[in-house]
C-alpha cells in the first residue's frame, strides 16, 4: 500500500497583503508538517488574495508575488511535506492564475488555470490568460504548463478552481495520462446550498475519472464576496474527509493511493474510455520527475480505518437538520462578511447600527453581535453601538423592542430623537417649494435621511462602521430612501429576501430566547415613517413579493409567465389579485434600478443578488414596454 496523508488548509487572506498572507500560510504549513502531512493543499491565489479584480493589470501586483512564493519555499525547505498553493505570474506579458508546487526549498512547477469564469461574481477572462492543453513552457527555469508531477508516493495533477466545474475537465486527459491524485486549489464563493453542489460535483469527478481528489477552498470575505473555506477529499467517488468551514486551520486524512489504482484497474468502463481516447488521438500529458528533489516521510502513517471500526455499518449521523444548516450557514457567512470588512479595512474602531425596533435592523444587529462574540467573547457588546432615533410616528412598542434587544446583547443603546430636526427640514422644504406642499412620501424620506446623516456624523467622528440594514425584497421594489435607509458603509442583508429575514429571526428566537426578538416579531413589519404603516399592505404579501422577484430576476420570466407560476404557487389567491401583484412588482422593480445601484457594497450569499457589478447587470435607463410582448 502507498499511504499518503493529505492536509487541506483554510487561510483567511487579504487582497494585496502578500507578506501577511504568506505568514499565515507558513504557520499552517509548519503545523501540517508536525502532523505528518505528506501533501499540504492551500487555496487559489493564496499569495495575492482573491478576487484581485483589475489589480492584476498592475505588473507590480503580479511580479511582487514571486518573492513571497520564494520565501515560502525557503522557510519550508526543512519540512517533509509537499505544498501546493495559488499564485499569479506574469509570463511573456500575460498574467496567469497558477497552482505552484513547492517542496524541499524549491518551486518544482507551475500549472496555469484553464477555465476562466466570467459570469456571476467572476471577471477572470477580463484579466487572466488561459492555460491550455499541451502547454509546455518554462517560467524562470521552472516547468510551466500542462504537466503531471511524480513523487515517491505517486503522480499528482494540480489544477485551479473552475477547472473542476466543467464537463470538459483537464483532469480527464491528466488521469488518462496516469495521474492518481488531482489537487484542486479553489476560491469558490459561499452561496446558499452550494455545499451540497460541491459534494456532488467532486464525488462525480472522482468517480468518473477514477482518481483521488483533494479540494481546498478559500476562506474570508473580500469586497462583499464571502468564501466559506473548508475542503474535501474524495477517493474514486467515496468521501474521505470534509474540512470544517468558516474557520482557519487545516484538516487531514490518510488515503491509500494503491486503492485508487486498484479501483481504476477494476473499472472496465474507465479503461475502455481511456483506450478510445488514445485511439482518437488523445495526447498524454508529460510527467515531471520530482523524486530526486523531494523525499516524503510516511513511516508513521496508519491505514485509514473507519472511526467506528466497521467497513460495513454506517457511522454516526452528524448531519444538521435542513433548517439549522440553512440558518447557520447564512448567519456564519454574513457575520464573517461583517467581521472581515471591519478588520481588513483597518479604518474602523466600532460598529454602529440605527436600530429601529424592526426586523431588518434587528437581524443586522444580531449578525454583527455574532461576529463580535467571536472576537470579544467576554464582552461582545463593547464592539457595537445601537442608536434609536424616534420621530412622531415611532411607537412605544418599537422603542421598547429596540431597547430590550440591546439590553439582551449588552450593546450600548442611545435614544436620539429627530422630531425637532424633522420639523425644521419640513419648514425648509416648504420654503424651497415657494408655498408648495411637501408630499407625504417626502415627509417619510426626510426622516430616513435625518437618521442616515446622523449615523454618518457619528461614523466620521468615532471611526465607526455604519451598517446599512435594508433587505433585498424591499430594495428590489424601491421601498427604501436614497440618502436615507439605503445608506451605510456596508449592506449586510441587502441580498437576503424578506421571507428569509423573518425565517432567520424565528430560528434565532428559538435558539436564544431573547425577549427583544419576541417583541420585534410581535408587531407587523413596517417602517413607521407614517401612521400605522404596514409593509405588506403598502406592497404585497412578502411571500408573493419574493416569488415575483425570483421568477422575474432569477428565472427571467415575463409577467404573463410569472402569473402562471404564481397561480400554481398560491392557488388560494384569486387570479386578478395575483395579476395586480405581478404588474405592480414589474413596474416597481424596473423603476427602482436607479436606487439600488447607488446602494453601498453588499454581502453576497446567492446567485440572485442585487448588484449591478457582480450579479444583475441591468441598465438603469430602460422601458418596461418589452415585458408586454
Amino acid at each position: 500500500m502507498r499511504l499518503v496523508k493529505i492536509g487541506l488548509a483554510s487561510v483567511n487572506t487579504t487582497v494585496g497583503a502578500f507578506a501577511r498572507n504568506v505568514d499565515k500560510a507558513l504557520d499552517v504549513a509548519r503545523r501540517m508538517a508536525a502532523d505528518e502531512v505528506t501533501v499540504g493543499v492551500f487555496q487559489e491565489q493564496l499569495i495575492g488574495g482573491y478576487p484581485p479584480e483589475d489589480l492584476v493589470q498592475w505588473q507590480g501586483f503580479v511580479d511582487h508575488q514571486w518573492p513571497q512564493l520564494e520565501r515560502f519555499a525557503r522557510e519550508t525547505a526543512s519540512l517533509p511535506t509537499l505544498f501546493l498553493l495559488g499564485v499569479a505570474v506574469n509570463h511573456q506579458g500575460l498574467r496567469y492564475n497558477c497552482a505552484a508546487l513547492v517542496a524541499g526549498g524549491r518551486i518544482l512547477g507551475l500549472v496555469p488555470k484553464e477555465k476562466l469564469p466570467t459570469y456571476n461574481i467572476f471577471y477572470e477572462g477580463r484579466t487572466f490568460s488561459r492555460g491550455a492543453p499541451g502547454m509546455r513552457e518554462e517560467f524562470r527555469g521552472i516547468p510551466f504548463g500542462d504537466y503531471l508531477f511524480r513523487f515517491d508516493f505517486g503522480l499528482i495533477a494540480p489544477e485551479v478552481c473552475e477547472d473542476i466545474w466543467s464537463a470538459d475537465v483537464p483532469m480527464r486527459r491528466r488521469t488518462y495520462s496516469g495521474a492518481e491524485l488531482v489537487v484542486n486549489l479553489s476560491a469558490s464563493p459561499f452561496r446558499v446550498g452550494h455545499g451540497d453542489t460541491r459534494r456532488e460535483v467532486l464525488a462525480t469527478r472522482a468517480s468518473d475519472h477514477q482518481c483521488t481528489i483533494a479540494y481546498s477552498n478559500a476562506l474570508g470575505s473580500n469586497d462583499g464576496i464571502i468564501f466559506d473555506g473548508g475542503g474535501f477529499i474524495y477517493q474514486n467517488g467515496k468521501p474521505v474527509l470534509e474540512e470544517p468551514r468558516f474557520q482557519e486551520g487545516f484538516a487531514a486524512a490518510v488515503v491509500d493511493l494503491d486503492r485508487t489504482l486498484r479501483l481504476r484497474a477494476e473499472n472496465t468502463t474507465w479503461r475502455s474510455d481511456r483506450e478510445s481516447w488514445l485511439r482518437e488521438g488523445g495526447e498524454l500529458v508529460p510527467t515531471i520527475e520530482c523524486s530526486s528533489a523531494f523525499t516524503s516521510r510516511r513511516e508513521k502513517l496508519r491505514y485509514p480505518v473507519p472511526a467506528h471500526r466497521s467497513f460495513f455499518l454506517p457511522g454516526p449521523d452528524t448531519r444538521r437538520s435542513p433548517r439549522e444548516a440553512l440558518c447557520e450557514d447564512i448567519l456564519d457567512a454574513l457575520s464573517l462578511g461583517v467581521g472581515d470588512y471591519f478588520e481588513k479595512n483597518r479604518a474602523f474602531k466600532v460598529i454602529g447600527i440605527a436600530l429601529s425596533g424592526g426586523r431588518d435592523s434587528l437581524l443586522t444587529l444580531l449578525i454583527a453581535h455574532r461576529y463580535a462574540k467571536r472576537v470579544r467573547p467576554d464582552n461582545p457588546g463593547s464592539l457595537l453601538r445601537a442608536f434609536y432615533m424616534p420621530s412622531r410616528y415611532s411607537s412605544d412598542a418599537t422603542r421598547d423592542a429596540a431597547e430590550t434587544i440591546a439590553r439582551d446583547l449588552g450593546v450600548p443603546f442611545q435614544v436620539v430623537p429627530i422630531e425637532e430636526a424633522f420639523e425644521r427640514e419640513l419648514a425648509i422644504a416648504r420654503t424651497m417649494l415657494a408655498g408648495g406642499e411637501v408630499t407625504p412620501i417626502t415627509e417619510q424620506n426626510v426622516q430616513a435621511r435625518l437618521r442616515a446623516q446622523r449615523m454618518w456624523n457619528w461614523s466620521n467622528s468615532s471611526g465607526g462602521l455604519f451598517l446599512q440594514t435594508g433587505n433585498m425584497s424591499e430594495r428590489a421594489v424601491g421601498y427604501t430612501t436614497t440618502g436615507g435607509d439605503l445608506m451605510g458603509a456596508l449592506a449586510v442583508i441587502a441580498n437576503v429576501p424578506k421571507t428569509v429575514v423573518m425565517y432567520l429571526l424565528d430560528y434565532l428566537l428559538e435558539k436564544t430566547g431573547y425577549e427583544g426578538i419576541r417583541k420585534v416579531l410581535a408587531k407587523p413589519a413596517g417602517p413607521e415613517l407614517a401612521h400605522n404603516q404596514v409593509g405588506e399592505e403598502e406592497l404585497m404579501p412578502f411571500p408573493i413579493l419574493d416569488a415575483c422577484f425570483y421568477l422575474f430576476a432569477g428565472e427571467k420570466m415575463v409577467p404573463a409567465e410569472m402569473l402562471i407560476a404564481l397561480e400554481a404557487m398560491f392557488p388560494e389567491v384569486e387570479r386578478a389579485r395575483l395579476q395586480g401583484y405581478v404588474e405592480k412588482f414589474t413596474r416597481l422593480f424596473l423603476q427602482s434600478i436607479y436606487k439600488w445601484v447607488q446602494a453601498p457594497l453588499s454581502l453576497h450569499i446567492g446567485n440572485l443578488d442585487l448588484d449591478r457589478e457582480r450579479a444583475l447587470q441591468l441598465p438603469v435607463v430602460t422601458s418596461s414596454d418589452w415585458t408586454r410582448g
